[in-house]
Formats: structure tokens, sequence, C-alpha cells
């Protein structure tokens, strides 16, 4: 999966707002591109009541937003158990403690990477390829 310098931004500032709002139990899941994945990254993460899943949802909103990135879809919103922010190239999952136990998302998508947060932002960026220059004649 291509994984971009603007995929990764997008997913750093996705997981700063979540940590900002004290998600707990964050994961990242690098899918496998052989498993049927829609995309190529989800962020899960639970939060302690409706109001924290609210606020962290809207965090993450709001944070992607000033960076001109917009969500394609938001699912559980108003209900506030399992928030659902699609972003395609990557998902951010907020629940609650017994969705999450319920979904169990690590268990169902068990052939992804686990990432820590920290291994996201250090992942390899892509260079530029290298500019050929004209061979210089000796004279």
């Amino acid at each position: 999966m291509k994984k971009t310098n603007t995929l990764i931004s997008q997913l750093t500032t996705a997981i700063a707002a979540c940590r900002d709002k004290k998600a707990e139990e964050l994961t990242i899941l690098e899918m496998d591109k052989n498993s049927g994945a829609f995309t190529d990254y989800f962020v899960i993460c639970s939060g302690s009541n409706s109001r924290q899943i609210q606020a962290i949802s809207d965090e993450v909103e709001l944070r992607l937003k000033r960076a001109g990135t917009y969500p394609n879809n938001i699912e559980g919103y108003k209900q506030a158990e399992w928030v659902l922010l699609d972003y395609v190239d990557f998902v951010v999952h907020v629940f609650s403690a017994t969705a999450r136990s319920y979904y169990d998302l690590e268990r169902l998508w068990r052939t992804a990477k686990k990432l820590e947060p920290a291994e996201v932002s250090a992942k390899p960026r892509r260079r530029a390829p290298a500019r050929k220059t004209a061979a210089r004649k000796r004279a």
C-alpha cells in the first residue's frame, strides 16, 4: 500500500487529536493489502463515556479540517457507542469500552500489522526521485 507523506501527516494529526482528548487503548492497524480491506489504516481508540467519545471525534475532525482534509463519511456520532470517521485512506474508530469489546476489530482484522503511535510518524517517507543532470563534457 502506498504511503505518502500526506497520508502519514494526516494519520499523525488524527493520532495526536485522540491522545490530546485522552483516548484510551489507542491502536493503529496497518491493513494487509491482501486482506480485502477497504482502507490502508485503522486508528482505534476508546472513550470512557459518550461525551468523551464525541469530544475525541470532534477533535479529530476539527484538526484534519484545519489541514484541509474532510471525512468522506461519519457514522454513529449521535449514539456515541462507536463513531466511525472515514477518510478513505484511513478510518478512525472511537468506541465505548463495551462496543469495542463486542466488535473486537483487532481480532477481526488480525492479519493487519499492529503499530504503536510513534511508529506511524517514524515511518520512512518516500524520497523524491533524484534529478538527472546532463553529464558535463570535459574539455
